[in-house]
């Protein structure tokens, strides 16, 4: 459902995060959160929540260590998904839940989506 990427690429070019969302439903159900509005309504409760903040700020530092492990970057890039003060992307929060839980945002999102299990195959493969 998730990868983790390699900091940099062959090229030397920063890949935009660490953890990326690979499962085709979540993406689809996790768009439609953010489509509907939801990174809206989770920013306001970062500005009233101080213990929201709190835990994503958290998370934000866990995956920086992870990634600085791996390859420091040279730029100081925005943390994946946004800061702890503003969402800009639920898929981000929600790789990051999956992979190095815990992520509040990401939990959150990922409650939402009804979270598609894996247990019976999603996709069909294709007629030998």
């Amino acid at each position: 459902m998730v990868i983790e990427n390699h900091p940099l690429l062959d090229d030397g070019t920063p890949f935009p995060t660490l953890y990326w969302l690979t499962c085709p439903i979540l993406l689809k159900r996790v768009s439609r959160l953010e489509a509907g509005g939801e990174m809206a309504r989770l920013n306001g409760r970062l500005d009233t929540d101080a213990s929201l903040r709190t835990r994503l700020e958290g998370s934000i530092q866990r995956l920086i260590s992870r990634r600085d492990a791996l390859a420091v970057l040279e730029s100081q890039m925005a943390p994946p998904g946004g800061g702890p003060d503003k969402v800009k992307c639920l898929h981000a929060h929600v790789a990051q839940e999956l992979a190095d839980a815990p992520n509040p945002v990401g939990g959150w999102a990922l409650s939402q989506t009804g979270w598609p299990d894996c247990i019976a195959g999603c996709v069909q493969d294709p007629a030998p």
